[in-house]
């Protein structure tokens, strides 16, 4: 079979919706098949570890962010999902820590959203009991930051 006859059939199947062509040319044949891109689906089950002993990733998320059941004042959250930073820039120091007074209003961190810096304000005025993201990591919409009493 001519080499251009098989570049005119590779043209044809590109440019289709067909899967694949195979050509019989007396004792000669071709098959042409188009990529097949596989999407592979894997689920970890809670509280496993893999083969080194090392935590999953669900596990080491869930110490990351630890969940209030009862505070003991009212919780800042997190308006958005991105990147938790809690000073203007590294090395700064940080715009609250625990101890502090603040104010309706004062910014109290930074969440980084799609290369944008968002500054996050507190709805409350009080001291700050905790602080419970921690620097440079990510953040979800609606997750506990900071405590305030």
């Amino acid at each position: 079979m001519d080499i251009r006859k098989v570049k005119k059939l590779i043209e044809m199947l590109e440019s289709s919706e067909l899967e694949e062509i195979e050509i019989h040319e007396g004792e000669e044949s071709v098959r042409l098949v188009k990529n097949k891109t596989e999407t592979i689906v894997t689920q970890v089950q809670p509280n496993q570890t893999d083969k080194e002993g090392k935590k999953t990733e669900s596990e080491q998320s869930e110490e990351k962010s630890p969940v209030i059941e009862n505070p003991e004042g009212e919780v800042i959250t997190s308006p958005m999902v991105g990147t938790f930073y809690a000073a203007a820039s590294p090395g700064a120091k940080p715009f609250i820590s625990v101890g502090d007074e603040i104010q309706e209003g004062d910014v109290v961190c930074i969440v980084e959203a799609m290369k944008m810096m968002n500054e996050i304000k507190s709805d409350y005025s009080g001291k700050v009991i905790s602080v419970l993201a921690e620097n440079s990591e990510p953040v979800e919409f609606g997750q506990a930051l900071f405590v305030v009493a």
